[in-house]
């Protein structure tokens, strides 16, 4: 298709009282909906990562969630169908597979706490790389409602659409050919800024409308390989850069893990009680697991704090006889910096008047200015505050 072409469709498909782009992106509820989704889907990470989300998707906080997607009017009609339960299938193996189910919740944690592409784009390799049986591409849709500039949405609909606009031929089902999609409609979507929206529901509503027959897709010269050549090199390149991520994310995992053990096994040494975070605790290391002569409960003190389920994810914490905690370590090797902040200041303040030693983040040299700017921002202004040894301001190199 020409860019005159493109462009004299997209003029008439803004005006069209009919289209997606009338009926739904300008839609005034629309705005609305990111936020209250954005918190289901904290709260739906927050269970798996305690172990209270259970092994149904029927009456659960991801099917309110879900359901909330599947209610933004004509895009999203249907989205809940990929989380129904299959039983002859037993998909998408995340609720009876308790690693997958955490490794869900662990992509859905990153993401709301994340604010980059490329920590948005890494964590679907990483979710990819592990082929959780029936868990696709369609978690694209709870992901544009956290970063709607980095995650178009995805269904049958827009695919059918975004090829017959691009002559590309994307498949459903799969992470890679999802990402090289997105790669073409970023590439079309600055073609045509004025018309559409860094907003991506907008270039994603147009290829829905095309995709769903509103509009008759202009007509392609079928000797014209460039836009398929075009696809091919995208898939590929998406393809190498998971390749990439999924041996670089398995090194970075095993690091993360071998750093909580040395803490692990240093605080033991030293004569305190170790916790270790709740869902890092049954990881492999050396012959057993992480959490092997570790606490299995915080007390009845620290599981009464208001903010306790947040605490109970801090990577390592070190707790005195009479249930004190003198130290507590957020390891930031791979994870969103920003979420072990926050966990760190529920706990400094969820115990404050109590005696705290100090509240460590451990990250590498490449690390450190990211860290020192999350520590720096407004939101965080309270730390300077908080009477605790070092309290977060010391970086520690690992």
């Amino acid at each position: 298709m020409t860019d005159d072409l493109a462009r004299e469709l997209l003029v008439r498909w803004r005006q069209d009282h009919r289209g997606a782009y009338q009926t739904w992106f300008l839609w005034e509820e629309r705005l609305k909906n990111f936020r209250s989704i954005r918190r289901g889907v904290q709260q739906v990470a927050t269970e798996i990562a305690d172990g209270r989300f259970g092994a149904a998707y029927r009456n659960s906080s991801l099917e309110t969630v879900v359901r909330s997607i599947a209610e933004q009017r004509q895009l999203f009609k249907g989205a809940d169908h990929a989380f129904l339960w299959k039983p002859k299938l037993r998909i998408p193996d995340i609720y009876e597979n308790t690693a997958n189910q955490r490794a869900f919740g662990h992509l859905l944690d990153a993401c709301v706490c994340c604010d980059t592409e490329e920590r948005v784009l890494s964590e679907i390799h990483r979710i990819d790389a592990m082929r959780i049986k029936g868990l696709g591409p369609a978690v694209a849709n709870i992901l544009y409602f956290l970063h709607p500039t980095i995650a178009p949405p995805f269904n049958t609909a827009i695919v059918r659409g975004y090829n017959a606009l691009t002559g590309a031929q994307v498949k459903l089902g799969r992470w890679d050919e999802y990402l090289a999609m997105r790669q073409g409609m970023l590439s079309f979507n600055a073609r045509f800024r004025d018309l559409l929206s860094n907003d991506l529901g907008a270039v994603a509503a147009f290829c829905f409308d095309l995709g769903a027959g509103l509009y008759a897709p202009p007509p392609r010269d079928d000797n014209d390989d460039a836009a398929k050549t075009a696809w091919r090199a995208d898939l590929a390149r998406v393809r190498a850069e998971a390749a990439a991520k999924s041996g670089q994310g398995e090194a970075e995992d095993k690091t993360h893990t071998q750093i909580q053990g040395w803490l692990r096994d240093l605080g033991l040494s030293l004569g305190y009680n170790v916790w270790i975070a709740q869902n890092d605790r049954g990881r492999a290391y050396k012959d057993g697991r992480l959490g092997d002569g570790c606490l299995t409960r915080l007390g009845e003190t620290l599981e009464g704090l208001h903010g306790a389920e947040s605490v109970r994810l801090i990577d390592v914490l070190w707790v005195d006889g009479v249930g004190d905690i003198v130290a507590a370590f957020e390891v930031e090797h791979t994870t969103s910096i920003y979420s072990g902040i926050v966990r760190m200041l529920d706990l400094a303040l969820g115990i404050e008047g109590r005696h705290l030693h100090a509240l460590f983040l451990v990250a590498p040299d490449h690390r450190e200015v990211d860290v020192r700017a999350q520590v720096a921002r407004p939101a965080f202004s309270r730390i300077a505050d908080l009477n605790v040894l070092g309290a977060l301001s010391s970086l520690q190199r690992a």
